[in-house]
């Protein structure tokens, strides 16, 4: 990892685990947090040439009314097709990589935390200092995620098996964080943790 820039921590967890919410707090904190998720919807905005490959790809019908993507028609179309999500990943993911660390770079934060959903799935985990696990029990996962989509247990189960496993995670994980009680107690620890990122970002100065 460079040096030259602050100290990067790859936050990643699988769906409904709380990423959100630790991505929130530390940026309460003082953290710079980079969000690949909004990152993504930026790279499809209307007149984007990513929006203008996907519709090339996939054709108008994965449009609105309003002339923006449908985020909803396209998640359709590429959910059961393996060679379509491939294609659309290919579209996506270098434009994705490559506003985020430009943002990365115009951070100003102590340090900086780069959200990426699917961390250890691609090559982003390879870019950061350090990768941070929100983990959660696999029934409270599955309870949340029914709760929030409004999809019964199987969509649930459905959407989990195409991310990485918990354990699959948890291997790769430097830091972890268990989202499996309430606010306060997630907030404690995301406190902790970054009173400790403060003082390896310091020590990284120091180096340099």
């Amino acid at each position: 990892m460079s040096r030259d820039r602050k100290l990067l921590i790859g936050l990643t967890g699988g769906i409904a685990s709380g990423k959100s919410a630790v991505a929130d707090r530390l940026a309460e904190l003082g953290a710079s947090i980079v969000d690949t998720d909004r990152i993504a919807r930026d790279v499809v905005e209307p007149g984007t040439d990513g929006l203008k490959a996907v519709v090339a790809r996939f054709g108008r019908g994965i449009l609105d009314q309003q002339g923006r993507l449908d985020r909803r028609r396209l998640r359709e179309r590429v959910f059961a097709d393996p060679q379509a999500r491939s294609d659309l990943n290919a579209i996506l993911h270098p434009r994705i990589g490559a506003e985020s660390m430009q943002r990365v770079a115009r951070a100003e934060g102590p340090y900086v935390v780069l959200v990426v959903p699917l961390l250890v799935e691609g090559s982003m985990a390879d870019v950061v200092d350090r990768v941070l696990v929100i983990d959660v029990p696999v029934e409270t996962q599955l309870r949340r995620v029914m709760a929030r989509d409004n999809i019964d247990r199987d969509q649930a189960q459905s959407i989990m098996a195409a991310q990485a496993s918990r354990e699959t995670r948890l291997q790769r994980a430097d830091d972890v964080i268990v989202n499996d009680g309430s606010l306060a107690d997630l907030h404690e620890q995301v406190d902790t943790l970054h009173r400790r990122y403060l003082e390896m970002a310091s020590e990284r100065t120091r180096e340099t």
